[in-house]
């Protein structure tokens, strides 16, 4: 009997007496720090850091700006599939624990000891919120006593609902996502509401390792991953087994670029950005603002493909320059060398032109790497634009070889072919004439290239494209569309023109001598432009051009005036020609309509002015009538009758504008509904190229915007306002069969236009 009492009762006893001791050891470590844990405000009032978000104004998401992504859903929007997903990945018996799984704990301690090591955890979603809210994540024994107090206190304070739904929206699942919500967006373009099952499970497994199961960076584990959530799912009875195949057998669509947004608007959203940053300066990137832009989809977009399309065919025109650069490709072993990625780091995808290395290059053929492994052949036609660079006689710096960096885009054939960065910029704007909505606003040919925002902050000459504001002041000083002026050489001393002598030139180097006032504008003539300015009196035209949003001393009163040798920003411009459009009212332009807290209440909202308020009047609206005339013939038979001829109707208006040595090229006009501003040229002034004017370079943007926009917009046009009369032009071969004049001016009957050549010269 002492036998047994020592080798069986006595372990018992010290058991039990060491439990004694571990549990009141427990007990007093509890009651010290049970209720020294935190508060759970932090929980019960729960405010995520939500990003701002940009939109345009039919609802489409162009940007987002903040630390984390996030979009908040309460735990009645999340779809049951998704909830099953998350319990049979992290926490099965979530609904029956309060907050410290026992028996999963002894299910990972018996996995641990029988695997030789650490392999499996016990946490519970409510520690995992315990975790990310409250403590760091250090593997030590004190936190982790911390995160199961914290977890214990969790469940006695908040509905087991709350707590999924904190787990939901808060959890990190790699690419900056945080919350299920935003993951489905980021990874599958979607609501979480569209999910399937291999999507959720997709997603599911992520908490437990957002960087090892991304599917983007890391597609196999990320699969292995999934596979083992579904497994679980089929096991719990939260699937059936046909489900589970169908879901192992869907091939999932991955979205790779984390930053798209659905419109290329990357200029408008860091204007809205700053414009918010000014108004709401603290936590401004946390708080959930909700940016309302006035652009459209449709309009952005026309704007954005469109001069893209101009400023590479303005490129194509100018021949092909040669190597990007060149990387070494002396230590690389293969095609799919991991290598490759590295050298092409620098170099950045501009939308469709991807950078690529050539590996292999022959009088026929080139075989070039792509980032990302794709190993693409050039051949036949996508060789022809590169081909003077492929012969061994070109300029060793420029010369294809092996190691050259290049760019490649496939063709409407989805072949590829060799093109390269252009090196001009360009800027398009367009808006609501009645009341300054910018419809759309493209600053550059590419926002990663430069954020320099031309479209509002380029100062460039205007050259012709000043010309309507010129006339207009000439109206003002009782000039007429019929108004003969001579188109006929001129000279002035260094006294008149404020700084040397000047005998300013027509483009084409032609001159027809009288002609009309109307004729001259469509023939944008620089001898009767600087003739109508010294007539009108330069001080007066200068004073008068601010009526319409320009800046007086950005417009020296010389007679170079005439010629557009001031400065303006493409903004200015979409200004003042919005006058001629809505009948002679200045409007302002604005780009952020309103701005909503994360609850979708306003903070604040644009108040913008409208045509048709007698304040605002900038014109008489019988001299805005008269410019509308006159500028509709510029795009009819005028140096811009292209726009006419390609959208084909009549109710365009508009004017070309090229500066001096071809630095500058623009094209100015409007319809009813919107008027629009293309200009393309150097970001260091120089020559765009011999021929390259506004009506090559810059006209047929605008015209790639119209069509677009102006697809199922009837034609209309200004109504005469009082005060205006018309009377026959016999004679006329171009232009309308009636001249208008003011009603105080206009003579009885009209003489016979002189006789000049038909049409204008659609260069300039």
């Amino acid at each position: 009997m002492p036998t047994l009492l020592r080798w069986f009762l006595y372990p018992i006893v010290f058991v039990l007496g060491l439990a004694g001791i571990v549990l009141a050891l427990a007990v007093v470590v509890l009651s010290l720090a049970y209720p020294n844990l935190p508060s759970l405000d932090i929980l019960t009032d729960y405010h995520p850091k939500m990003p701002m978000r940009i939109y345009t104004a039919d609802g489409y998401l162009i940007g987002e700006f903040g630390e984390e992504r996030r979009a908040f859903v309460s735990i009645q929007d999340v779809p049951e599939i998704m909830k099953q997903a998350i319990l049979a990945a992290e926490d099965e018996r979530f609904y029956q624990h309060r907050g410290i799984d026992t028996l999963g704990v002894l299910r990972a301690l018996h996995a641990n000891l029988i695997g030789g090591g650490k392999r499996q955890g016990a946490s519970t979603i409510t520690q995992q919120v315990a975790k990310n809210f409250f403590l760091s994540s250090e593997k030590t024994y004190t936190r982790k006593l911390y995160e199961a107090l914290l977890s214990v206190k969790i469940e006695h304070n908040l509905s087991k609902d709350q707590i999924l739904e904190l787990y939901v929206n808060q959890i990190f699942l790699g690419q900056r996502a945080y919350g299920f919500a935003t993951a489905a967006q980021t990874y599958f373009g979607k609501p979480l509401a569209d999910l399937t099952i291999a999507e959720a499970a997709m997603l599911a497994g992520l908490p437990k390792a957002p960087s090892a199961y991304n599917p983007v960076i890391n597609p196999t584990r990320a699969r292995l991953r999934q596979q083992y959530v579904l497994r679980r799912m089929n096991e719990l009875g939260f699937i059936s087994a046909a489900q589970q195949e169908a879901a192992l057998a869907q091939a999932l669509v991955i979205k790779r670029e984390v930053n798209e947004s659905v419109v290329h608007a990357e200029y408008v959203t860091e204007m809205a950005r700053q414009i918010a940053a000014e108004r709401f300066p603290d936590d401004v990137y946390t708080r959930g603002l909700r940016v309302y832009t006035t652009i459209l989809k449709k309009d952005q977009e026309a704007a954005y493909n469109s001069l893209r399309r101009g400023v590479l065919e303005y490129d194509r025109r100018h021949g092909y320059r040669g190597a990007e650069a060149y990387v070494d490709l002396s230590e690389i072993k293969s095609e799919q060398d991991e290598a490759l990625d590295e050298l092409l780091q620098d170099f950045q995808d501009a939308e469709d032109l991807h950078p690529a290395i050539i590996l292999h290059i022959d009088a026929r053929k080139v075989r070039a790497y792509r980032r990302g492994g794709e190993v693409v052949t050039i051949n036949g036609d996508g060789l022809r634009f590169a081909a003077r660079m492929l012969d061994d006689k070109a300029p060793p710096t420029k010369r294809l070889r092996r190691g050259a960096v290049i760019r490649v885009q496939t063709d409407e054939k989805n072949n590829w072919r060799i093109v390269q960065m252009p090196e001009a910029e360009a800027a398009f704007l367009a808006a609501d004439p009645r009341d300054g909505a910018v419809r759309a606003l493209v600053g550059g040919f590419d926002f990663n290239r430069s954020q320099f925002n031309h479209a509002t902050q380029a100062w460039r000459q205007p050259g012709s494209s000043f010309k309507p504001f010129i006339y207009s002041g000439a109206l003002e000083k009782g000039f007429t569309p019929a108004s003969v002026i001579n188109d006929e050489p001129i000279s002035f001393p260094a006294s008149v023109t404020g700084s040397q002598s000047w005998e300013p030139k027509n483009y084409d180097g032609r001159y027809e001598g009288p002609m009309r006032m109307r004729t001259a504008l469509a023939k944008s003539k620089n001898m009767v432009s600087i003739r109508l300015l010294q007539a009108s009196g330069v001080r007066f035209v200068q004073d008068y051009v601010t009526r319409f949003g320009f800046d007086a001393d950005k417009h020296p009163p010389y007679l170079t005036m005439a010629l557009g040798a001031g400065s303006v920003t493409p903004w200015q411009m979409v200004t003042a020609y919005a006058v001629f459009a809505n009948g002679g009212y200045r409007i302002r332009p604005y780009i952020v309509s309103e701005i909503q807290d994360d609850k979708k209440q306003v903070l604040a909202r644009a108040e913008p002015i409208t045509a048709g308020d007698d304040s605002l009047r900038a014109i008489d609206a019988r001299n805005a009538y008269l410019m509308d005339s006159m500028l509709r013939d510029v795009t009819i038979y005028g140096t811009a009758a292209r726009a006419s001829a390609t959208l084909k109707r009549k109710d365009l208006a508009g004017k070309t504008g090229t500066t001096n040595e071809h630095v500058d090229a623009w094209f100015c006009g409007y319809q009813q509904t919107v008027v629009g501003c293309s200009w393309i040229g150097f970001d260091q002034p120089r020559n765009l190229g011999s021929g390259e004017t506004g009506g090559t370079a810059a006209l047929p943007t605008w015209i790639g915007y119209m069509a677009g926009v102006l697809k199922d917009v009837p034609e209309s046009f200004l109504p005469p306002p009082q005060g205006v009369v018309a009377r026959a032009s016999p004679g006329r071969k171009k232009g309308p069969a009636e001249e208008l004049f003011y009603e105080e001016n206009a003579p009885d009957e009209l003489e016979p236009e002189p006789a000049t050549d038909e049409a204008a010269k659609p260069e300039d």
